[in-house]
């Protein structure tokens, strides 16, 4: 290879390197001019739902240039630790803080309770609450046994008293996964999620006023509530006339009531 010539070519490639380097150099430089030097911001890394505790493991850092900063985006993923997205977030969007807020009240049970509605909890077992298979966000009828004749079973009625209620929490299980704390070990985020209990005595139901003082009669001077589970999309309110004894018997209820008729006879003589 002559080598005059393989020096020219050097040459020749060397300074279209150098012009290739100044252009970009100065694209750069015009870049930064215009829009600023980039700068670290956080962005979400994945959906965050609201309400859902954000750590390092749905956050990232990303450089970008100064002008496309949004205003009190965050710089690290330290600044995020243990606080909770007060909107949804979506994928690459930027942290900021109005996007954000700190456990305390805002965040707590009451934010979810419908305007003009109220939480009210009732004490439940397997047998009242479909088995413990009620889960918040299910829809409920509330029943109760009354009884206004001093405990004569001719006399009892089963009567459904609300119809489609929402279920705002089991136990301490609520509707959105509000979490109650987070801390930082090992530089690993652990949370404790209101949804972890599964064992719950107790079901939060959201009622208006007048609905809550009916159910505080009901608990306190009759024979308690039960709750039948019903699909979500089914809005229907059934006019349900109540259950007694004779409805139960069917063919069998004329001889169940010419028994009590009986027995009120013999009472009154």
């Amino acid at each position: 290879m002559n080598s005059r010539a393989f020096t020219l070519s050097l040459l020749i490639a060397g300074i279209a390197m150098f012009m290739v380097y100044s252009y970009i150099d100065g694209v750069e430089s015009g870049f930064k001019e215009q829009y600023g030097s980039e700068v670290p911001v956080l962005v979400a890394k994945t959906d965050i739902k609201e309400l859902e505790l954000i750590d390092d493991r749905k956050v990232t850092l990303i450089n970008v240039p100064q002008k496309f900063k949004m205003p009190g985006a965050f710089n690290s993923p330290e600044e995020v630790y243990n606080t909770i997205a007060a909107v949804p977030i979506k994928e690459g969007e930027q942290i900021t803080k109005p996007r954000v807020t700190w456990p305390g009240d805002r965040t707590g049970l009451s934010r979810q309770i419908s305007v003009g509605k109220r939480g009210f909890s009732v004490q439940v077992d397997e047998q009242q609450a479909v088995s413990r298979l009620i889960k918040p966000g299910d829809r409920v009828d509330v029943l109760t046994m009354v009884d206004y004749a001093g405990g004569r079973k001719e006399m009892l009625k089963v009567k459904t008293v609300l119809q489609d209620v929402y279920v705002l929490a089991t136990g301490k299980y609520v509707t959105k996964e509000i979490p109650m704390v987070g801390y930082k070990v090992d530089k690993e985020i652990k949370t404790m999620n209101l949804n972890t209990y599964t064992n719950f005595n107790t079901v939060t139901l959201e009622l208006t006023p007048y609905e809550v003082q009916k159910l505080i009669f009901l608990i306190t001077a009759g024979n308690g509530i039960f709750l039948s589970l019903r699909n979500n999309d089914d809005k229907t309110i059934e006019r349900i006339s109540g259950t007694r004894l004779f409805d139960v018997l069917g063919e069998d209820a004329a001889e169940a009531k010419a028994y009590f008729a009986d027995q009120a006879d013999r009472r009154r003589q």
